[in-house]
């Protein structure tokens, strides 16, 4: 299966140190996450469950 990544809406550009892409891995795999800087550099699997766990996180301690 192809994962087909998209960079997040919060990536700030060639400048942004900070980007990352997401891919959805084959079914019931979960999602990568990866540096969208470093393509061929691995990714980060996680489970759904997880990634919800992440983003939650995220959303309550956000960066400033």
């Amino acid at each position: 299966m192809i994962v087909q990544w998209r960079t997040s809406t919060h990536s700030g550009g060639v400048e942004d140190k900070a980007c990352v892409e997401l891919g959805r891995l084959a079914p019931r795999a979960g999602i990568g996450v990866r540096d969208s800087k470093d393509p061929d550099g691995g990714h980060l699997t996680l489970s759904v469950a997880q990634f919800a766990g992440l983003i939650e996180q995220v959303k309550r301690h956000p960066t400033r």
